[in-house]
């Protein structure tokens, strides 16, 4: 098979260079350029993997205490047959686990100290098939969360805001009061701490209080749970599932799943990762585009090897194909070099930070601030892919202008003074 000679002369001026003292500064520019695409392309697999990492961290600790679809009665009101409503939801085959619960915000009083909270009835029974959370305390707090005994296990930022600790009692005090002569009194209830829980997610440690699911049907006046939370085989597939269900659930029910319930995080998350992909795409793009001045350099200096290749015979799409290997060349080995670079610290940052902590004497993760003592990182095909792609494109167009400008070097011209 006879390969074009285009592809010869291309990979040769593109190792051009490297013995002689001549060409050695065009080399030099176009180590530059191939070095500059590699980092370029490789910062920008480490930063969106460490992104993704950090995202899915915070995703998994939150879904640790939220569920992936809530069903719920509108304006906080009971569910009018749950049983009918978890037969239905069952049915559905992605789903794993559910579980009623009653949701109500009340204050949280200790003396002074006085916190709003986010009160959460549930079925110690049944929790542990919708959270990850509810696993662990299912030996631990759930046990002691019995009906009639008016426990609550408290989030632990809550706890140590308020300064209690398991056996102490603290005031529930209900929104919605009772009327009497005197006016309208809220209704109180003293309750007794049986646990902590800390979930790494400050929103949920430092507001949530859970209860036993009677206890807060009475303390709110409700005839029974306000809602059901669901599990799915798939957390990716909450907002499909969420649509399904909409079709056929019987009665007047809101659904809303886990991408709705933090929509402004994740959409702020989305948004600062388009934005880091921009900015250093910007990398590529001023390593690609060194090219050009790579390749003008390497035209002039081949004024006479154009020349020569013109009287031989080349067409002028010959010699432009010949300069466009050249700058292709450096691109794909510039991007192949820094997807291997990316990825391979992508994939083993969890060896290559705690080795770098130990030489610096430095934690870049304190876990007192991150809640995580390790960086996170997880590549994705998504991402990689465009990355590449991008990439392999401004390379090649940085070498369109030069070389057209060698396709139009004229023999006669360039062999006048040779």
């Amino acid at each position: 098979m006879q390969i074009p000679y285009e592809l010869i002369l291309g990979w040769r001026y593109t190792r051009a260079g490297r013995a002689t003292r001549r060409n050695g500064f065009i080399s030099f520019i176009s180590g530059v350029s191939m070095r500059g695409i590699a980092l370029g392309v490789a910062a920008l697999i480490i930063v969106l993997s460490v992104m993704n990492g950090f995202q899915k961290e915070v995703r998994d600790r939150m879904l640790g205490v939220i569920s992936h679809i809530e069903v719920f009665a509108p304006n906080g009101t009971a569910l009018v047959d749950p049983q009918k409503t978890l037969a239905e939801i069952k049915a559905n085959p992605e789903v794993v686990g559910a579980a009623t619960f009653i949701a109500a915000q009340a204050l949280l009083a200790r003396g002074e100290d006085m916190k709003g909270t986010m009160v959460r009835g549930i079925d110690p029974a049944l929790e542990g098939q919708v959270t990850d959370l509810a696993v662990e305390l299912e030996k631990t707090a759930f046990p002691k969360l019995v009906s009639g005994g008016f426990g609550v296990v408290l989030g632990g930022e809550l706890a140590r805001a308020m300064g209690v600790r398991e056996g102490d009692t603290v005031t529930l005090i209900a929104p919605s009061g009772q009327v009497t002569p005197a006016g309208v009194v809220p209704r109180l209830k003293q309750m007794t701490v049986v646990g902590t829980f800390d979930s790494g997610h400050f929103e949920y440690d430092s507001a949530l209080v859970m209860m036993h699911q009677d206890d807060a049907a009475k303390i709110f006046r409700l005839e029974g749970p306000t809602g059901i939370r669901i599990k799915l085989k798939d957390l990716h597939k909450a907002r499909d599932v969420a649509q399904e269900l909409s079709k056929t659930l019987s009665g007047d029910l809101l659904i809303r799943d886990w991408t709705r319930q933090n929509k402004t995080w994740f959409s702020a998350v989305e948004l600062e990762k388009r934005m880091m992909f921009i900015i250093l795409t910007l990398i590529v793009a001023v390593a690609a585009f060194n090219l050009v001045s790579t390749l003008v350099m390497t035209v002039t200096d081949k004024r006479a090897d154009i020349a020569i290749l013109r009287t031989l015979g080349a067409s002028p799409k010959s010699i432009m194909g010949i300069f466009m290997v050249q700058g292709a060349m450096v691109g794909v080995i510039g991007t192949l070099s820094g997807l291997l670079l990316g990825l391979g610290i992508a994939f083993n940052i969890d060896v290559i930070v705690p080795a770098l902590e130990q030489l610096f004497h430095a934690s870049f993760l304190p876990r007192d601030i991150y809640l995580i003592s390790r960086m996170p990182s997880e590549p994705q095909y998504s991402d990689i892919m465009p990355i590449v792609v991008i990439s392999l494109v401004l390379s090649f167009l940085a070498t369109i202008y030069p070389s057209w400008r060698a396709s139009r070097v004229n023999p006669a011209e360039a062999l006048r003074y040779e």
